[in-house]
């Protein structure tokens, strides 16, 4: 059975699988060039192997190739599924186990690996390094932007929803891959860029130098100016199951269906309220997958409250003050618990709800990718951080902050460019959190056609204000982050409707019935086709997700201008018009099953089995005896336990480490820190080989083959 995306409202259908391959003997089917994890999983294939410490179920959890969760052997090579594409006939088998060594007595000789002077080295192709890297290219500075992927865009190619910010200064009301595929077509065009794909970054060496894995070829690099945007890492949370496979990041979620259209998952349940979770359940539901819940730990929401509004109006549950308590499953997730917590975190009994999920996201914040800035500044290499690296913010942030170090670094070289003041102003703008939610005022009418904007928190956007033809829609201050308000006439166009970002306006159409006894109502809608269909009536929705009546569905509208945003018309009741916000999609009824207080007492039951590294398998209670004898040097841990030492080098349980530490009550100051090692990421031994066959003098190309 096939689990891909075959009709999608936003992204291009996925073309029918060409190609075939094995995996453990059966024969599969992929699509050319695709990831081999995203093939197994569009199989219904969610096991890639076994452990080898404990026959532990692996399965995909980064899908960004900075974890060793999906290794698999690939014509008897480990390999990264995530990172290997399918090729016609190839042989996937599971890991169960290590590997054997493949036999090969080859004489082999290092390479003589010279150090080449570059002028800028800008490593991450997402947002912040390709508006970095347009802005030098623009002045013909030779420049290297290197990324460990095969496409440009970073994370931007994973986003379906209209970005906020400035129109005319981010792209605001852009989807995302449409603004990948802008600043890809941009930097390509330029000369002086040259672009590394399938090029990682591995290490920042005391000689000042750069090592990066081209291609199959190790090269050293001496860059002039060292410009770090490698992004962000998704944080995890440790709790009973959270190894289980089926739980995994928000962005590898996002790879899976919005990059590969695989439908991952079929009951899908998120912890986290902040942005990455909101969005991620809006594209689950844009792929046809039942959102099931969202949990948040704090009393409301961190995120954009439309983002929170657009999902409450379709129907999705959201649990504040509430925690993931046990995740449950034997080969792969098939349960999750949750519980409410009081305003100390502590769990309250007899709150306990159950809900049948395949699939649990951790959307519970990002932490800096900046383990290269950091050795860069300790060897003293002219180095600025960018983007995310430098600070966690959206997109529109991390362009401006790569365009500004593009201008900074062309003003050092003596460039006749400026840094305009506006741009500084406007980054610190762009990576503010959430401004107040103010009341929600309605300018209502009783004939014509006017809009309804529910934009009500302090967020910087202006699209609506950049799009209405007769200038009715404004930001009163000129203050990007102030309220936009509806002042004057509208002429119905509906432009205003399909831009805006967080789905926030709709119009109401007081002309439709003279005897004023119906009103229609104008909304935008972004879910996939059947969901609702004309003649069809609908349960609508007011501002937060309250069900108000009924409406009908009059007509559903798509042109090229409303950028694959449908505007649907509806027809409802006269005085329910300026209240309808939305249309609900999923019943009313609870989807979790309350669980009585003898169940509840499994919250504490395996406590210290919680896998904290996943990659040695080392519990949350190898951790604490090491801490409670009194170890306080995460490198002594690593020495003792091996944690951190497995293919994530740490990235995802040393953070997890450093909580322990500090629920044991020991602080920060009293532990050494872990120590980053080059190479920071797993690399092939063989790029810095060559064979015996090779003559004097001659090196490798490429592709890691000989001349």
């Amino acid at each position: 059975m096939s689990h891909r995306i075959m009709e999608h409202p936003v992204l291009d259908k996925k073309r029918d699988p060409v190609i075939t391959f094995l995996f453990n003997g059966k024969e599969l089917k992929a699509l050319e060039n695709e990831m081999i994890s995203s093939a197994l999983f569009a199989s219904g294939i969610h096991e890639f192997g076994k452990h080898h410490m404990d026959d532990s179920p692996q399965g995909i959890f980064c899908a960004n190739g900075q974890c060793g969760q999906c290794l698999v052997l690939v014509d008897g090579i480990p390999k990264k599924a995530c990172l290997t594409p399918v090729t016609q006939g190839m042989k996937v088998e599971s890991m169960n186990g290590l590997p054997p060594l493949p036999p090969d007595d080859r004489p082999v000789h290092l390479r003589d690996i010279q150090v080449e002077n570059i002028e800028v080295l800008i490593v991450g192709a997402g947002p912040a390094g390709l508006a970095a890297a347009m802005e030098l290219g623009a002045m013909d500075v030779p420049t290297i932007i290197a990324d460990d992927k095969d496409i440009l865009g970073g994370k931007l190619i994973l986003q379906t929803h209209n970005f906020f910010g400035s129109k005319k200064g981010c792209f605001a009301g852009m989807r995302g891959a449409e603004i990948a595929s802008y600043l890809a077509q941009g930097v390509s065009a330029l000369p002086s860029v040259d672009i590394w794909m399938d090029s990682p970054v591995v290490g920042v060496f005391s000689e000042g130098v750069v090592g990066v894995a081209k291609a199959g070829s190790y090269r050293l690099l001496q860059p002039r100016y060292f410009i770090v945007g490698t992004g962000a890492r998704e944080k995890m949370l440790a709790f009973p199951g959270c190894d289980l496979p089926g739980i995994y990041g928000a962005g590898a979620f996002q790879t899976l269906v919005n990059r590969d259209l695989v439908k991952a998952a079929d009951k899908l349940f998120i912890v986290g309220g902040g942005n990455v979770g909101l969005i991620a359940a809006y594209q689950a539901l844009q792929a046809g997958i039942d959102v099931l819940g969202i949990v948040e730990a704090l009393p409301r929401c961190g995120g954009y409250k439309v983002h929170l509004d657009k999902i409450k109006r379709l129907g999705v549950p959201i649990y504040t003050s509430h925690t993931i308590q046990e995740a449950m499953g034997k080969d792969r997730l098939d349960k999750v618990a949750i519980t409410r917590i009081d305003s100390s975190f502590k769990p309250i009994e007899g709150t306990r709800k159950e809900f049948s999920v395949d699939t649990l996201l951790i959307a519970v914040g990002l932490s800096p990718v900046n383990e290269l800035y950091d050795k860069a500044k300790e060897f003293g290499i002219n180095a600025v951080s960018i983007g995310d690296t430098q600070e966690i913010a959206e997109a529109s942030a991390a362009m401006f902050s790569g365009k500004i170090a593009g201008r900074r670094i062309l003003e050092e070289m003596g460039h006749s460019v400026i840094v305009p003041r506006r741009w500084d102003e406007m980054l610190d703008i762009l990576r503010k959190k959430p401004g107040p939610v103010h009341d929600f005022r309605m300018d209502t009418q009783d004939e014509g056609i006017y809009p309804i904007i529910r934009c009500i928190q302090e967020i910087p956007c202006n699209p609506c204000s950049e799009v209405c033809p007769l200038g009715s829609i404004t930001i009163p201050t000129s203050v990007i982050e102030d309220l936009p308000a509806f002042k004057g006439e509208c002429v119905g166009c509906g432009r205003c409707v399909a831009i805006c970002p967080g789905l926030a306006i709709n119009l109401v159409d007081r002309r439709y019935d003279p005897g004023k006894e119906k009103a229609l109502v104008i909304l935008p809608w972004e879910m996939p086709r059947g969901t609702i269909d004309p003649g069809m009536k609908v349960n609508v929705t007011g501002f937060e997700g309250e069900v108000m009546g009924q409406g009908k569905v009059v007509a559903i509208k798509g042109a090229e201008w409303q950028n694959r945003r449908q505007l649907v018309s509806l027809e409802v009741p006269w005085d329910l018009a300026d209240g309808v916000a939305g249309i609900r999609t999923y019943g009313n009824e609870p989807l979790g099953r309350e669980v009585g207080q003898a169940e509840n007492e499994r919250l504490v039951q395996g406590d210290e089995d919680i896998i904290i590294c996943r990659c040695e398998r080392i519990t949350k209670g190898d951790i604490l005896r090491e801490i409670r004898a009194g170890v306080r040097d995460m490198n002594d841990l690593k020495a003792r336990l091996r944690v951190g030492m497995g293919p994530c080098g740490g990235k995802t349980c040393i953070p997890l480490i450093e909580q322990l530490f500090r629920w044991e009550g020991v602080k920060a100051d009293n532990i050494a820190p872990h120590v980053n090692r080059p190479f920071f990421q797993e690399i092939p031994m063989d790029i810095f080989f060559r064979t015996s066959v090779q003559k004097s003098g001659e090196d490798l190309n490429e592709s890691g083959g000989e001349n």
